[in-house]
């Protein structure tokens, strides 16, 4: 059973009200008249710290009572998530320590550092993560605040739904992508909530695809190794997000990474904004008819925007 309800979330959007940005939605003639629906993007690569992450990352951090909040947060990322909590927590006033693999990108560590975080080095893989993270948090006494796999992380994620319902009305469907779970279980929450009869669909890297084997076979399915140019969703899926999702999410699909990058390259052409992989991944979903849309009023949560401008995907490719 899932541990989160809307009535979480509703307190979560208030709370952080005037704190994080209310994103814009932008549509775009060429994908309705390709896709034939109404797309709504709702633009998340325009949040603070550039992606939704600075949604849950305040809500957690302005939950916390006063006597655990002076003890400061500790979290581990390779980018976005820690860029988002320490930001956070500057606005608070309080101490933040980010375990950061040596493999984050520069821009990603330089700008966690920016934003006031003492920063740990760790190894590239999830044990040593985790192993790092326990050691500074016996030191310093901090308050875990986990990417995904903590309630009030994901009700403050959930807040992008309800403000792309309010303000562009009833949907036939809405597609996030798909890593840890955070941002697709807190969507699927509330939108179940709202207008039970919209169809969430998450995207998933077929290269990064636990979540998609999870609600294939029953029961969460972890990956050794995933491979996915779209690094903000190879955590792997989180026990918590996965019984939300598992219990609101309709479907979830699988998009290979060339069609990825390419959704990506579309958008930065034909909406001349700039998105990081992981948010070209319900988009690519769209371009490759993994979904029917025609007719539909159809949400798209674009999810972030920081991306490493000396490695742009396709120079790579």
């Amino acid at each position: 059973m899932c541990d989160i309800n809307f009535d979480q979330i509703k307190t979560a959007s208030q709370r952080i009200a005037g704190i994080v940005h209310r994103t814009p939605v932008l549509h775009n003639h060429y994908f309705n008249e390709r896709l034939n629906c109404h797309a709504h993007f709702k633009c998340e690569n325009f949040q603070k710290t550039g992606s939704f992450k600075y949604r849950g990352a305040s809500n957690a951090i302005l939950s916390l009572e006063s006597h655990l909040a002076a003890k400061g947060v500790i979290t581990h990322s390779s980018g976005n998530h820690g860029q988002a909590l320490a930001l956070a927590a500057r606005h608070k006033q309080i101490r933040s320590t980010i375990v950061m693999p040596t493999t984050a990108s520069a821009s990603k560590r330089q700008a966690t550092a920016d934003y006031g975080a003492n920063i740990v080095p760790c190894g590239p893989t999830l044990a040593s993560r985790e192993s790092t993270t326990a050691k500074s948090l016996a030191e310093t006494g901090a308050t875990m605040v986990h990417p995904y796999n903590d309630p009030a992380v994901i009700a403050g994620q959930g807040s992008a739904a309800m403000e792309l319902v309010e303000e562009v009305g009833e949907l036939d469907m809405i597609l996030a992508p798909v890593g840890g779970g955070g941002l697709l279980s807190g969507i699927a929450i509330a939108i179940s909530a709202i207008c039970a009869d919209v169809k969430v669909v998450g995207v998933e890297p077929a290269g990064a695809d636990d979540a998609f084997q999870s609600m294939k076979a029953g029961t969460k399915v972890a990956i050794e190794q995933p491979q996915t140019v779209a690094d903000g969703l190879l955590p792997s899926l989180g026990n918590l997000p996965y019984r939300c999702i598992e219990r609101h999410v309709d479907q979830i699909v699988t998009v290979t990474d060339d069609a990825i990058v390419d959704a990506m390259r579309t958008i930065w052409q034909r909406m001349k904004i700039v998105i990081e992989p992981s948010a070209a991944v319900p988009v690519a979903a769209l371009i490759t008819n993994k979904i029917e849309v025609a007719n539909k009023r159809v949400g798209i949560i674009l999810t972030g925007g920081n991306i490493d401008l000396d490695k742009l995907p396709w120079v790579q490719a």
